[in-house]
């Protein structure tokens, strides 16, 4: 497993595609466990805090009861067309709950970068980075593929 800024040395240009497809609409589909075993697909909202993916989420909301009794999650950025031009990044690992001690430090940098403020209690989580995968397809038909664990190496195939 690999924080943020290990992935980003371990994986740079998979790492660059991820980042740059996220913060093309500062958004994040998270997909979970519910207590029944079903999957579970959410929005949120996301930060790279001190070399870590952080997200962050509404006190008690389902996705972070999810986390908690389960922390096995994936992350995709968001989607706006069917073509796959645009490609998708994933990733798959276990969300933490941020230390306490650590809290404060995090909302006030989140305020610093966005004027903003959670006004209670709120959840926080790290990610511990498993996997990580980037897909596009061409208007030839062509997907290409780049994953990490792997060596960094584009997996191109033909479609159609």
């Amino acid at each position: 497993m690999a924080s943020w800024d290990e992935f980003e040395l371990q994986a740079p240009a998979l790492a660059a595609l991820c980042f740059q497809r996220f913060k093309s609409t500062d958004l994040l589909m998270l997909g979970t466990l519910r207590k029944d075993g079903f999957p579970r697909i959410s929005p949120i909202e996301w930060v790279i805090y001190e070399g870590e993916l952080a997200l962050g989420g509404i006190w008690q909301a389902k996705k972070a009861l999810d986390l908690l009794r389960d922390p096995r999650c994936t992350i995709h950025s968001t989607t706006s067309n069917k073509d796959g031009k645009q490609g998708d990044a994933k990733l798959w690992g276990r969300a933490t709950p941020l230390a306490e001690h650590r809290i404060e430090g995090y909302w006030q940098w989140v305020f610093e970068q966005t004027g903003w403020r959670a006004n209670g209690p709120a959840h926080i989580f790290t990610i511990d980075i498993e996997s990580a995968a980037y897909v596009a397809f061409t208007s030839d038909g062509t997907m290409k593929r780049l994953q990490w664990p792997g060596d960094g190496q584009w997996i191109v195939t033909r479609h159609g």
